[in-house]
């Protein structure tokens, strides 16, 4: 009780010094005015704190760094286990595709947040019960195996540094964006702050910092969303009534679905594909012809002693021409498709499961890919080892069950915020932008043109001097980036942004980054190199692991700007497939055994790697191997494949083993006695 008083004083004053942070910040732009430094300081001041908390919480006892001395009290707990479930895509992704896709991007609200249904019916309190360090140590201990610890630990290695190098990437983002650098530097930069975190504490470190950062996130969510909705007259908590505005967006969606103009500047697009589209039949005689005319235009301007520019915009162009017939087909393949998904009119947010135009997908293969996500996503989140692992730091079994139920209300508190903030920019965007000149383009927009011209582009395709609808390609993740610019607040709350954003991808990566440097240092090199080894040994050997797969992790995010949103998808649907299984029949089926829980997760994570990398269009590109689409199913909801086939090999080899010995029987009814 003492705990839990002292650390609801602590927390409050943090909170207080914070709103007032935001509040002095905000008085000094009022009197200086805005620029990069505020960024610099919103995103550093935060990581200083960090830093702080995670040199305070320093400790080399063993059950401290693996579990936080299993004394986190449910509350405190559940916010931590937040932080660590909301992570980058979460914060800057989501919102965005609930504004481009409407009622689709609601299968990862519902997906994200129905999963802790199965965390708190049929995992947490009994991964709790048997009190192991890791989820690779409880499905070991529960199975008898060494061999069962080492595919878990595979598992949980392999799903958690998918998620990982996602988080990183985030992070690299958010810090070229808000602070000018380039990707790859704030990459490491992004590192040092994970490091500052974790390195010395380990989950007593994360855990206190976690709480920290879950303050800051939802701070960044909740505050420009109320003083936007506060200025469209809907009060200061708008989650309760921006349906009105919602109406509005929804009228205003159908005004442009049947306007005129928006239709002609729709045909062009479609001109322009079928343009592509010639140049890709004529393939390979199409690439060699624009190639040679590229490299004759260069050479007629260089004799003629054109002017410099010119000359240096033909070469970029040539550099940026595709390799080969192969890699043209790949390039011009995706500019049709990006122009065809603009053909469609806008579709209401309110309209579930509406037709999509990229792609010749029937509604039903449409319904089946939402609710395929969906499912993904949920049983995803009841398999993710740094989320099960959280609930081993709680003081019992029963403080596990409410810990499960503060995170569900602390990650909630979020997710019914994202859509308020989706809508309220539709309707920004519909009507601050959409129908006026190009003359009078908001100031926000020339300023991201400016910096990030990927991010926004605006065209006049049918040369009128008026936006269109048809002509604003607007990333996703400027809706929650560019928010407080577009809806006229003030630049401190950009900053704010970036804070949130830094603190959810750094919470996440703290506690990947945790779970793979256990699952090395207790699964792997205690119990099958070291039994004898010390506990300062294990200790010390865990923190030059999470050092190591930390650089590495950076390493890869570094070489390339993934798909954040694919990588993530893709980490859900390996730990389901691999670790859902295993967990729900070890807890609930006596009879499975150890011969069948390793065909089940070597059967699911095979099925579920094989339809990622033959359905995914990177792999394809990358291996030249492509298979089918089962039923038409999306590579990211892979899971829905993997899951099924893990648990029908588990039963079937099960039944045809030896029955589990009674040793095994007692441990099962051990772990599911309250």
């Amino acid at each position: 009780m003492k705990l839990t008083n002292r650390l609801i004083l602590s927390y409050a004053l943090y909170t207080l010094g914070f709103l007032l942070f935001i509040f002095l910040m905000e008085r000094i732009e009022r009197t200086t005015g805005p620029g990069m430094w505020i960024g610099y300081v919103f995103l550093f001041v935060p990581i200083a704190v960090y830093a702080v908390i995670g040199l305070l919480s320093r400790t080399s006892d063993l059950v401290e760094y693996y579990v936080a001395g299993r004394r986190v009290p449910s509350a405190f707990n559940g916010m931590a286990t937040a932080a660590d479930w909301l992570s980058a895509a979460s914060f800057i992704g989501l919102a965005g595709s609930i504004y481009a896709s409407g009622y689709d991007g609601l299968a990862y609200v519902m997906g994200w947040t129905g999963g802790y249904c199965l965390v708190a019916f049929l995992l947490a309190p009994y991964v709790r019960k048997l009190a192991r360090y890791t989820i690779p140590d409880f499905l070991g201990t529960r199975f008898s195996s060494n061999l069962v610890r080492a595919l878990a630990a595979v598992a949980a290695i392999l799903c958690s540094f998918v998620y990982l190098v996602a988080q990183i990437q985030g992070i690299g983002l958010i810090a070229s964006r808000f602070i000018g650098i380039e990707f790859s530097i704030g990459i490491f930069c992004g590192l040092a702050g994970i490091l500052v975190c974790s390195f010395l504490g380990g989950m007593r470190a994360v855990t206190w910092t976690q709480v920290a950062q879950y303050i800051i996130l939802i701070s960044a969510m909740l505050i420009p969303v109320s003083m936007i909705a506060h200025r469209e007259g809907l009060g200061w908590f708008p989650q309760f009534n921006y349906g009105r505005v919602m109406e509005r967006v929804e009228a205003l969606e159908r005004a442009v679905a049947v306007s005129p103009e928006e239709a002609r500047v729709r045909a062009d697009y479609q001109r322009q594909a079928a343009r592509i589209q010639q140049r890709i039949d004529a393939l390979p005689r199409s690439f060699h012809d624009e190639h040679a005319r590229l490299v004759a235009e260069i050479a007629e301007l260089r004799r003629h002693n054109s002017p410099l520019r010119e000359i240096n915009e033909r070469e970029r162009e040539l550099a940026a021409f595709p390799r080969d017939p192969a890699d043209a087909q790949a390039k011009w393949s995706r500019e049709r498709d990006a122009l065809i998904d603009r053909l469609a009119a806008p579709v209401p947010m309110t309209e579930a499961f509406a037709p999509g135009s990229s792609v010749d997908e029937s509604p039903r293969v449409h319904q089946v890919n939402f609710l395929s996500l969906l499912l993904c996503l949920s049983i995803g989140t009841a398999s993710l080892p740094h989320i099960l692992t959280r609930y081993n730091t709680t003081t019992s079994v029963s403080s596990a069950r409410r810990s499960v139920g503060w995170t569900l209300f602390f990650v909630a508190l979020f997710y019914l915020t994202v859509p308020v903030l989706a809508v309220l920019i539709k309707h920004e965007i519909l009507t601050g932008l959409v129908g006026h000149r190009f003359a009078d383009l908001p100031q926000w927009v020339t300023q991201w043109r400016r910096v990030e011209p990927y991010l926004i582009r605006i065209s006049d395709v049918n040369g009128d001097g008026i936006v269109r609808w048809a002509g604003i390609q607007m990333q996703p993740d400027m809706v929650v980036l560019a928010a407080p610019e577009i809806a006229g607040l003030p630049y401190v709350i950009s900053g704010l942004i970036a804070a949130g954003a830094l603190a959810a991808a750094l919470s996440t990566a703290d506690g990947l980054l945790l779970t793979i440097a256990n699952a090395l240092s207790h699964d792997v090199y205690y119990c099958m190199v070291d039994r004898h080894a010390t506990s300062q040994r294990r200790v010390t050997i865990s923190k030059i692991l999470l050092l190591g797969v930390a650089l590495l992790a950076s390493y890869v995010a570094s070489l390339n700007e993934g798909n954040i949103l694919f990588l993530v998808g893709a980490a859900f649907s390996l730990a389901a497939s691999s670790l859902f299984p295993a967990l729900v029949l070890g807890v609930f089926w006596k009879r499975t055994t150890q011969r069948g829980v390793v065909a089940g997760m070597i059967a699911g994570l095979v099925v579920c790697v094989y339809y990622i990398v033959s359905t995914y269009p990177f792999f394809v590109q990358l291996t030249g191997f492509a298979g089918p689409r089962w039923f038409g199913i999306e590579p990211i909801s892979s899971g829905v494949f993997g899951v099924p086939a893990g648990f029908a090999v588990a039963i079937a080899v099960s039944l045809l083993d030896r029955k589990p010995d009674a040793y095994t029987r007692a441990l099962v009814d051990y772990i599911r006695h309250p």
